[in-house]
Protein backbone atom coordinates (compact mmCIF):
# COMPACT_ATOMS: atom_id res chain seq x y z
CA UNK A 1 0.00 0.00 0.00
CA UNK A 2 1.42 3.47 -0.68
CA UNK A 3 1.56 6.24 1.64
CA UNK A 4 -0.89 7.75 -0.13
CA UNK A 5 -3.44 4.94 -0.03
CA UNK A 6 -2.62 4.64 3.54
CA UNK A 7 -3.65 8.10 4.31
CA UNK A 8 -6.77 7.95 2.71
CA UNK A 9 -7.63 4.93 4.79
CA UNK A 10 -6.53 6.02 8.13
CA UNK A 11 -8.87 9.51 7.92
CA UNK A 12 -11.89 8.31 7.30
CA UNK A 13 -15.26 11.23 6.53
CA UNK A 14 -17.80 10.28 8.25
CA UNK A 15 -21.36 11.84 7.70
CA UNK A 16 -23.89 11.93 10.79
CA UNK A 17 -27.35 13.55 10.32
CA UNK A 18 -29.22 14.99 13.26
CA UNK A 19 -32.76 15.22 12.79
CA UNK A 20 -35.96 15.33 15.09
CA UNK A 21 -38.60 17.66 15.87
CA UNK A 22 -37.58 21.72 16.81
CA UNK A 23 -36.50 21.95 20.60
CA UNK A 24 -35.39 18.75 21.09
CA UNK A 25 -31.71 19.99 21.54
CA UNK A 26 -30.38 19.04 18.51
CA UNK A 27 -27.66 22.09 18.24
CA UNK A 28 -26.79 21.98 21.66
CA UNK A 29 -25.60 18.37 21.42
CA UNK A 30 -23.34 19.56 18.26
CA UNK A 31 -22.10 22.05 19.74
CA UNK A 32 -21.62 20.59 23.22
CA UNK A 33 -19.23 17.99 21.31
CA UNK A 34 -17.78 20.33 19.20
CA UNK A 35 -17.06 23.31 21.24
CA UNK A 36 -18.10 22.30 24.96
CA UNK A 37 -20.64 25.15 25.07
CA UNK A 38 -24.38 25.27 26.13
CA UNK A 39 -26.69 28.25 25.75
CA UNK A 40 -29.78 28.36 27.17
CA UNK A 41 -31.18 30.54 24.73
CA UNK A 42 -33.18 28.59 21.96
CA UNK A 43 -32.44 29.95 18.29
CA UNK A 44 -34.68 27.49 16.07
CA UNK A 45 -32.25 26.39 13.00
CA UNK A 46 -33.18 26.95 9.45
CA UNK A 47 -32.20 24.96 6.74
CA UNK A 48 -29.16 22.90 8.13
CA UNK A 49 -26.08 23.92 9.84
CA UNK A 50 -22.72 22.12 9.52
CA UNK A 51 -19.89 21.18 12.04
CA UNK A 52 -16.67 19.18 12.05
CA UNK A 53 -15.63 17.13 14.42
CA UNK A 54 -11.95 15.59 14.49
CA UNK A 55 -12.04 11.93 16.36
CA UNK A 56 -9.36 9.43 17.25
CA UNK A 57 -10.28 5.79 17.46
CA UNK A 58 -8.24 3.25 19.18
CA UNK A 59 -5.21 6.22 19.55
CA UNK A 60 -4.68 5.02 15.80
CA UNK A 61 -7.58 5.76 13.51
CA UNK A 62 -8.84 8.99 12.48
CA UNK A 63 -11.81 9.85 11.36
CA UNK A 64 -13.02 13.29 10.25
CA UNK A 65 -16.69 13.65 11.42
CA UNK A 66 -19.29 15.80 10.08
CA UNK A 67 -22.55 16.69 11.29
CA UNK A 68 -25.41 18.24 9.85
CA UNK A 69 -27.94 19.50 12.14
CA UNK A 70 -31.50 19.17 10.39
CA UNK A 71 -33.67 22.10 10.93
CA UNK A 72 -36.97 20.75 12.87
CA UNK A 73 -39.08 22.17 10.44
CA UNK A 74 -36.88 20.52 7.19
CA UNK A 75 -39.44 17.30 7.64
CA UNK A 76 -42.11 19.33 5.06
CA UNK A 77 -39.48 20.94 3.13
CA UNK A 78 -37.73 20.08 -0.37
CA UNK A 79 -34.23 19.82 1.00
CA UNK A 80 -34.50 17.05 3.17
CA UNK A 81 -33.19 14.06 1.03
CA UNK A 82 -30.19 16.64 -0.22
CA UNK A 83 -29.23 16.99 3.74
CA UNK A 84 -29.41 13.14 4.11
CA UNK A 85 -28.13 11.48 1.03
CA UNK A 86 -24.63 9.83 1.78
CA UNK A 87 -25.39 9.80 5.53
CA UNK A 88 -23.43 6.78 7.54
CA UNK A 89 -25.41 7.45 10.70
CA UNK A 90 -28.28 9.16 11.00
CA UNK A 91 -29.53 10.09 14.72
CA UNK A 92 -33.61 10.35 15.61
CA UNK A 93 -32.77 12.85 18.66
CA UNK A 94 -35.90 13.44 20.82
CA UNK A 95 -36.47 15.18 24.15
CA UNK A 96 -36.89 12.83 27.30
CA UNK A 97 -39.23 16.03 28.47
CA UNK A 98 -41.96 15.94 25.47
CA UNK A 99 -43.56 13.24 24.81
CA UNK A 100 -44.59 14.35 21.37
CA UNK A 101 -41.06 14.68 20.41
CA UNK A 102 -41.14 10.54 20.42
CA UNK A 103 -44.69 10.01 19.06
CA UNK A 104 -43.41 11.96 16.10
CA UNK A 105 -40.47 9.80 15.19
CA UNK A 106 -42.51 7.66 12.82
CA UNK A 107 -42.92 10.61 10.67
CA UNK A 108 -39.27 11.49 10.18
CA UNK A 109 -38.36 7.74 9.82
CA UNK A 110 -40.84 7.85 6.93
CA UNK A 111 -39.29 11.13 5.93
CA UNK A 112 -35.82 10.08 5.95
CA UNK A 113 -36.43 6.58 4.11
CA UNK A 114 -38.15 7.29 1.22
CA UNK A 115 -35.23 9.99 0.62
CA UNK A 116 -32.68 7.33 0.76
CA UNK A 117 -33.62 4.23 2.49
CA UNK A 118 -32.09 3.32 5.94
CA UNK A 119 -28.98 4.64 6.37
CA UNK A 120 -26.33 2.03 7.70
CA UNK A 121 -26.80 3.30 10.89
CA UNK A 122 -29.38 4.85 12.96
CA UNK A 123 -29.48 5.87 16.97
CA UNK A 124 -32.41 7.31 18.60
CA UNK A 125 -30.79 9.76 21.04
CA UNK A 126 -32.87 11.09 23.80
CA UNK A 127 -31.47 14.61 25.23
CA UNK A 128 -32.29 16.12 28.73
CA UNK A 129 -31.24 13.31 30.80
CA UNK A 130 -30.14 15.57 33.40
CA UNK A 131 -34.25 16.40 33.79
CA UNK A 132 -35.12 13.17 35.68
CA UNK A 133 -37.77 15.34 37.69
CA UNK A 134 -39.54 16.25 34.32
CA UNK A 135 -39.10 13.23 32.28
CA UNK A 136 -42.31 11.90 30.76
CA UNK A 137 -40.60 9.17 28.03
CA UNK A 138 -39.49 6.27 30.15
CA UNK A 139 -36.08 4.33 29.23
CA UNK A 140 -38.47 1.37 28.21
CA UNK A 141 -40.10 3.27 25.74
CA UNK A 142 -37.38 4.88 23.99
CA UNK A 143 -35.99 0.94 24.15
CA UNK A 144 -38.91 -0.77 23.21
CA UNK A 145 -39.17 1.86 19.82
CA UNK A 146 -35.46 1.75 19.29
CA UNK A 147 -35.69 -1.84 19.22
CA UNK A 148 -38.58 -1.98 16.92
CA UNK A 149 -36.79 -0.59 14.06
CA UNK A 150 -33.20 -1.87 15.07
CA UNK A 151 -32.03 1.19 15.84
CA UNK A 152 -29.66 2.13 18.49
CA UNK A 153 -30.96 3.74 21.83
CA UNK A 154 -28.62 6.08 23.76
CA UNK A 155 -29.46 8.88 26.44
CA UNK A 156 -27.59 12.17 26.68
CA UNK A 157 -27.76 15.43 28.81
CA UNK A 158 -26.42 18.40 26.12
CA UNK A 159 -26.70 20.82 29.18
CA UNK A 160 -23.98 18.50 31.58
CA UNK A 161 -22.04 16.83 28.19
CA UNK A 162 -23.57 13.76 29.68
CA UNK A 163 -22.54 11.00 27.69
CA UNK A 164 -22.05 12.99 24.57
CA UNK A 165 -18.73 12.85 23.96
CA UNK A 166 -19.27 8.99 24.59
CA UNK A 167 -22.10 8.55 22.35
CA UNK A 168 -20.04 10.04 19.33
CA UNK A 169 -17.03 8.15 20.01
CA UNK A 170 -19.24 4.84 19.76
CA UNK A 171 -21.09 5.79 16.47
CA UNK A 172 -17.55 6.54 15.06
CA UNK A 173 -16.39 3.06 16.36
CA UNK A 174 -19.47 1.34 15.22
CA UNK A 175 -19.07 2.99 11.76
CA UNK A 176 -14.97 1.97 11.65
CA UNK A 177 -15.64 -1.80 12.97
CA UNK A 178 -13.86 -0.89 16.03
CA UNK A 179 -14.56 -1.54 19.61
CA UNK A 180 -14.09 1.10 21.88
CA UNK A 181 -12.18 -0.41 25.53
CA UNK A 182 -13.46 0.28 28.87
CA UNK A 183 -10.74 3.02 29.23
CA UNK A 184 -11.38 4.69 26.33
CA UNK A 185 -15.28 4.96 27.26
CA UNK A 186 -14.24 6.05 30.65
CA UNK A 187 -12.22 8.83 29.16
CA UNK A 188 -14.59 10.06 26.99
CA UNK A 189 -17.44 10.05 30.49
CA UNK A 190 -17.25 13.41 31.66
CA UNK A 191 -17.47 14.01 35.44
CA UNK A 192 -21.13 15.13 35.88
CA UNK A 193 -22.49 17.22 38.92
CA UNK A 194 -26.09 16.56 39.47
CA UNK A 195 -27.94 19.57 40.57
CA UNK A 196 -30.95 17.45 42.26
CA UNK A 197 -29.51 14.72 44.68
CA UNK A 198 -30.27 11.18 45.17
CA UNK A 199 -32.22 10.90 41.47
CA UNK A 200 -33.32 7.64 40.54
CA UNK A 201 -32.85 5.91 36.96
CA UNK A 202 -35.28 2.65 36.86
CA UNK A 203 -34.12 2.43 40.75
CA UNK A 204 -30.88 3.03 40.40
CA UNK A 205 -30.09 5.62 43.01
CA UNK A 206 -27.04 8.17 41.52
CA UNK A 207 -24.90 7.78 44.83
CA UNK A 208 -24.09 4.14 43.37
CA UNK A 209 -22.67 5.33 41.07
CA UNK A 210 -24.64 3.47 38.26
CA UNK A 211 -26.79 5.96 37.14
CA UNK A 212 -24.81 6.94 33.83
CA UNK A 213 -24.87 3.16 32.93
CA UNK A 214 -28.36 3.02 33.60
CA UNK A 215 -29.09 6.23 31.21
CA UNK A 216 -26.70 4.70 28.35
CA UNK A 217 -29.51 1.92 28.53
CA UNK A 218 -29.19 -0.01 25.22
CA UNK A 219 -31.49 -1.40 22.39
CA UNK A 220 -32.07 -5.39 22.43
CA UNK A 221 -31.28 -5.34 19.16
CA UNK A 222 -28.31 -3.15 18.71
CA UNK A 223 -25.91 -2.99 21.75
CA UNK A 224 -23.16 -0.43 22.42
CA UNK A 225 -20.34 -1.59 24.66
Amino acid sequence: MSDSEEEVSLDKQLKLVLVGDPGTGKTSIVRRYCHQEFSRQYFPTAGVDFFLKRATIHGTRDATIQLWDVGGSSIDGKMLDKYIFGAHVVIYVIDLTNSSSLDNLSQWIQAVHSSQGKPALCAVLGNKCDMEHQRVIRIDRQQKFASDHGFFSYVVSARTGENISLFFQKMAAELLGLKLSRAEQEEHQPVVRAEISDTYVTGVPESTGKRAQALGAKSAVCVLQ
